[in-house]
Parts: C-alpha cells; sequence; structure tokens
C-alpha cells in the first residue's frame, strides 16, 4: 500500500509539471518556428597580411590553419592534406597547392595537381594536372613559386629526380626537367631554379628555351659527413640562400646565373663556445628539429632552434633559440624554452614576431624583440610553417 501511494503522488507530480510547462509555453507566434529555413553567408578574409602564419596540420590534422600573430586568433584554413605542398602567391591574391589523389582515396587512378585557391574567399579556382610530384611531408622547398609570381616548380621523384615547371599564369603545365641527384629548391629570379645537390654542389637551372641549362657550383659541403638542413631559407630581397650544416656551420650563398657560397662559419663559436663535431659522444648544443631556423630579412637577424646533444641528433626539438646577427656572424641572444620547439618562422613585420610550434601541436607566438610570449594556441598543428614574403 506504502508503495501505492508513492506511485500515486509521483504521477500526480509529473502531472502538475507537464501542466506548468504548457502553461508557460512558447505563444503561437514563435518568431522561428520549426521548418522555417535559414540562409547563411560567407565572410570573405581580408588580403593576407604579413602578420599573418599558416600552420600545416601535420600527421595529425588535415588543412593549413591560418593565424594572426596580432590577436593570436585563427583566421581560416586552406583545404591541404597529409604530403601536400602550400605556397603563398606573392601578389597575395591565391594560394597554391602541390597534392595528390587517388580515385578510389588510397588507391585507383592516381592524379598529381597544383590546386589554386582563390585568397579571400577560399574557394577552388583551377587545377593544373602535373605528370607527378614527390610524396613526402614536412619540408618547405619541394613545392616553389618564383619571385614574380609567374612560375612554380615542384620536386618529382617518378622515378628518378626531376622539377615540373608549372605556369600559373597560364594556369598550365609547362615542361619536366630531369634533375638528377639533386633536391630541394630555391626560385633564381630571370633564369629558374637552383638546387642543392647530393655531391655537395649548388646546381642552377635555366628554364627558358627547348633545352634546359644546368650548371652547378663546386662541392661545398659534404652531404654524407655534414649535411644540410633542407628547410633552408630563401631571402628574396637580397637574393641569397642561408643554410645550416649538422654541426652547426652557417652557409649563405647569392643567388643568380652562377650563385656564390661564401665561406661559412660555426654559430657556436659565433655564440663564444667550441665548435661542432662530428665525433661520436661529443656533446655540445646543436642544431636540431624540422624548420630549423627563421630569417628576418630587413634586420639579417636568423633564429635557430639548438639543443644539447651529440652529432646526428639533429631531429631533436629545439629547447633554446639563438639570434644570430649575419652581419657580424656573432649570436646575440639566447632564449630558453619552457616546451621544446620543433618548427619556427618570422614574420617579415617591421616589429617581427616569432611564430614556432611544440612537440603538444601548440603554436607559440613571441616578441622578436623582447622576447616576451604573447600567445600560446592549442592545437595548431605540427607541421611547418609559413609566413607572407618569406621562403
Amino acid at each position: 500500500m506504502k508503495n501505492a501511494f508513492l506511485a500515486r503522488m509521483l504521477s500526480a507530480s509529473v502531472g502538475a509539471l507537464l501542466a506548468a510547462g504548457m502553461a508557460h509555453a512558447a505563444p503561437a507566434t514563435d518568431p522561428n518556428p520549426v521548418g522555417e529555413s535559414e540562409t547563411s553567408d560567407v565572410m570573405p578574409l581580408a588580403a593576407p597580411s604579413p602578420a599573418w602564419f599558416y600552420v600545416d596540420g601535420g600527421w595529425d590534422m588535415d588543412g593549413t590553419s591560418i593565424f594572426d600573430t596580432e590577436s593570436g586568433k585563427m583566421k581560416g584554413m586552406v583545404v591541404t592534406r597529409r604530403l601536400t605542398d602550400l605556397a603563398l602567391d606573392p601578389a597575395g591574391k591565391y594560394y597554391y597547392v602541390a597534392e595528390t589523389i587517388w580515385s578510389k582515396a588510397n588507391r585507383g587512378t592516381r592524379q598529381d595537381m597544383v590546386s589554386v585557391y582563390d585568397s579571400r574567399d577560399m574557394k577552388l579556382v583551377t587545377e593544373i594536372a602535373i605528370p607527378g610530384r614527390i610524396l613526402i611531408g614536412m619540408r618547405k622547398n619541394n613545392f616553389i613559386v618564383s619571385d614574380d609570381g609567374k612560375w612554380g616548380f615542384v620536386y618529382n621523384l617518378d622515378p628518378a629526380s626531376s622539377v615540373n615547371v608549372v605556369d600559373l599564369a597560364k594556369r598550365k603545365f609547362y615542361k619536366n626537367i630531369e634533375l638528377p641527384g639533386c633536391a630541394s629548391m630555391i626560385p633564381n629570379p630571370g633564369v629558374g631554379f637552383s638546387a642543392l645537390c647530393s655531391d655537395g654542389s649548388l646546381a642552377t637551372v635555366k628554364v627558358a628555351g627547348a633545352t634546359p641549362q644546368i650548371t652547378r657550383t663546386e662541392p661545398f659541403f659534404s652531404a654524407t659527413d655534414d649535411p644540410i638542413f633542407d628547410n633552408y631559407i630563401y631571402d628574396a630581397t637580397k637574393k641569397r640562400a642561408v643554410m645550416l650544416s649538422y654541426t652547426g656551420l652557417i652557409y649563405t650563398a647569392t643567388i643568380g646565373a652562377t650563385p656564390a657560397v661564401a665561406k661559412p662559419f660555426s654559430i657556436q663559436a659565433a655564440a663564444g663556445i667550441r665548435a661542432g663535431e662530428t665525433k661520436p659522444l661529443e656533446i655540445n648544443w646543436l642544431p636540431g628539429g624540422r624548420q630549423v631556423m627563421a630569417l628576418h630579412r630587413a634586420t639579417g637577424r636568423l633564429f635557430v632552434l639548438m639543443h644539447m646533444g651529440e652529432y646526428w641528433s639533429h631531429k631533436a626539438p629545439g629547447t633554446e633559440i639563438w639570434e644570430v646577427d649575419l652581419t657580424t656572424q656573432k649570436v646575440v641572444k639566447r632564449l630558453p624554452l619552457e616546451e621544446a620547439i620543433t618548427n619556427i618562422q618570422v614574420t617579415q613585420t617591421d616589429k617581427p614576431m616569432i611564430v614556432a610550434n611544440d612537440e603538444k601541436k601548440n603554436g607559440i607566438v613571441i616578441d622578436a624583440t623582447t622576447w616576451e610570449e604573447k600567445h600560446r594556441i592549442e592545437n595548431a598543428g605540427a607541421g611547418v610553417i609559413t609566413v607572407a614574403s618569406a621562403n
């Protein structure tokens, strides 16, 4: 009897609640009645800003996210997937993506292309078919755009080393140029492109004409004893490349019809410590990471990720950032890091901002003058970082 009484009381209470809810129901003139269609619009992005940076998602995330260093906020996303390469139009009108797809996702007919996206509404403009491209991630120099924005160069390995030249102005494939033993390209204005080679030389390819002309410098580094990091830097303003070896040698090369490579200097010696060595078990400060350095072109300041380790620890992330004055060949600042960093870039603004990501995919924005951390962005991406007007 007690249970029956409780059941009746519960039933009465529920009924009272339902009645109260009906008494306070929405009025008959609901401004958003069920079934009414909604409309949405798309707000276009502003023109690409030198204060923005672009972070590839890496292995864990599709897409290249666009962030603003001033606000720390995300501005948009370029459609990219694993093993794609992003390049920016120097005029800021387009984003170029060198990519590969299959008709059945992971199999079927393979298609290689350069996809062109409008930088304001992010819509696909066109696809430029190419014969092939190398499938490898975390590289900056597999796909480059000429300084004038008219040509794209896509590194290929099908089956031998070659470069696909794409006419970006006419939106069509131009030609394939075989380049045995060379990769990691540099724009070469008025000529075509240059590339590092396994014999330690720098090859230069004159693209125009029926038969491309290829010349090489004398070997200046050893690819087996002290290789150069492939994510090196091209300075379009000074027409020079800045390269860094595993032991910490900094090379600069003037880029032109006949490139000239200057004598390197040791980043460790520039900081007042002993130079890096190739001997095993010799612990020293060494460069490391994937995208290991960044250059602010106007000031000639190079920012390098450094860690304590022995030779061949070049994949280890940086625990410090060293700022190098390329003119005086001196390390002028050292910044210890709270979290180890794998990729680094710097905006080409008057007040430069260092942008980086750590092993937890956090994006970090640091004032390059005061060394103050401005923003920390969770889950920004783990891949390479791109900024406007910097290759």
